[in-house]
């Protein structure tokens, strides 16, 4: 297992170290997620997807009633 470290600046801030953004194709502008497990973090490249949807918060909408009531609107 290769471990690499960075430092947390006073803004909660750091850097992804490079082996790190190479492994992942990271590049300026890339999300990524933090994935919480039981055995701790998993850091990796956001995929685009739902969490880029801006009308995701609204799927208590999205019902079968609804798109037929309104999904010719």
């Amino acid at each position: 297992m290769n471990v690499t470290f960075s430092k947390i600046t006073s803004k909660s801030q750091t850097v992804i170290p490079r082996e790190v953004r190479e492994k992942l194709g990271l590049k300026p502008g890339d999300r990524v997620r933090y994935a919480m497990t039981s055995h701790g973090i998993v850091l990796d490249k956001a995929s685009d997807g739902i969490e880029d949807d801006p009308f995701a918060v609204f799927s208590e909408w999205a019902s079968e009633a609804d798109e037929k009531a309104y999904g010719n609107l």
